[in-house]
């Protein structure tokens, strides 16, 4: 017998929640550097891109993400990031280059600069911007090969 109540509801767009040390210079710099919109009530948009920034109690309860451990059983060779990944944000292939001049351009810092690889059929271009707080936001773009 089933015990599981059936779930018929959708889930909606997923936005991210985020720590951050000084929430005025946060909202500064993902107005300035990412070109979000952004309000009073911490949310910073920039197409389907959504924050919610909250301010922490304490500069230690802003911890970005480590490096994960790597995988072996993944469905292709891949094993993983090489990097902590925080956010990870689709792009088109076509616009990965020019999004991270931009933010170049706006004074953001390019952790990693666009790189490309394979995973099974699948070629995958993926940059990382680190901002003020150290989150890593990866930009990501996939074609087939």
């Amino acid at each position: 017998m089933d015990l599981k109540p059936k779930v018929s509801g959708t889930f909606g767009k997923t936005i991210q929640v985020r720590l951050v040390s000084d929430l005025k210079r946060a909202l500064e710099y993902y107005r300035d550097v990412l070109g979000c919109k952004i309000d009073d009530w911490g949310h910073a948009e920039r197409d389907e891109m959504i924050f919610i920034l909250q301010q922490a109690n304490s500069p230690e309860d802003v911890r970005p993400n480590l490096r994960a451990k790597k995988r072996y059983d993944y469905p292709t060779e891949w094993e993983g990031p090489d990097f902590g990944w925080d956010t990870f944000v689709h792009v088109s292939w076509d616009s990965l280059d020019a999004l991270v001049e931009e933010i170049r351009g706006n004074g953001g810092y390019i952790a990693v600069e666009p790189y490309t690889g394979k995973h099974g059929m699948w070629e995958f271009k993926n940059a990382c911007i680190k901002d003020i707080d150290g989150y890593n936001i990866v930009l990501g773009a996939m074609r087939e090969c």
